[in-house]
């Protein structure tokens, strides 16, 4: 993932041969990195879909961010066939295409980003659709209690309770740091919850199904808190984000 271990992925292909080719690669755009700043972002995430090496990790201009993922590759997917669709117990099902996202109202939310493994990105800025905004728009039926996010690399999902998922600071965001979501960071939309640690903010969102109790998510099911509240989960004490 271009993230972190919170959006729940371990690092993808460990070990694979790494050619002098790559390595000077990186190096190169790293370097540059340091010197162009942010709009070097979609450069530097072609590379990290070609480096199953981790090698990413060490990249100056990458933020901060590190690369996991739970499956060896992850489709891409944009503007001709993403789509996202929110269903379950709700009144109007819908599937959203990008197009459909972007014309809704959008909200920005400046917070740091805390991965469950220990690093920090702090203000980082995400921009998309209040997840609470989707929910109205469906219609939440009397017997949902919870939200279940799926994932277009067939493996992830995530889960948050209803009040949890109508937060103000819960986005499906298609925007981050001031640029559209690249796909090694989970784009072309992605889940963004502040206050928690970042594997709930699932990535390469697919699927939003409202459903009648908490269904624990791919990390939750190997034993991290299906409450992921920074500093208050996960036996850590990190200071809340900000």
């Amino acid at each position: 993932m271009d993230d972190d271990k919170d959006d729940g992925n371990e690092e993808a292909t460990r070990g694979a041969p790494v050619g002098r080719r790559v390595v000077l690669g990186l190096l190169g755009l790293g370097a540059a990195g340091v010197a162009a700043g942010p709009w070097l972002q979609r450069a530097q995430d072609a590379v990290v879909r070609n480096d199953p090496t981790g090698l990413t990790q060490a990249l100056p201009g990458g933020g901060g961010f590190r690369y996991y993922s739970v499956t060896a590759s992850v489709p891409e997917r944009g503007e001709a066939d993403y789509t996202l669709t929110v269903d379950g117990l709700v009144e109007r099902p819908a599937t959203l295409r990008l197009a459909d996202l972007r014309a809704l109202p959008q909200r920005r939310l400046v917070h740091d980003v805390q991965c469950v493994t220990g690093w920090r990105v702090p203000a980082t800025p995400f921009e998309g659709v209040p997840l609470s905004a989707l929910l109205d728009a469906a219609g939440v039926r009397p017997q949902g209690r919870a939200v279940r996010f799926g994932c277009f690399d067939g493996a992830y999902t995530e889960s948050l309770t209803l009040e949890q998922a109508r937060r103000d600071d819960v986005l499906v965001a298609l925007r981050m740091q001031d640029a559209p979501i690249g796909h090694a960071h989970g784009g072309p939309v992605r889940l963004y919850v502040a206050p928690m640690y970042f594997y709930k903010s699932a990535k390469w969102l697919s699927t939003i199904t409202v459903t009648d109790t908490v269904r624990p998510g791919y990390w939750e099911r190997l034993g991290y808190d299906v409450d992921a509240w920074v500093g208050r989960s996960n036996g850590r004490d990190d200071e809340p984000t900000a």
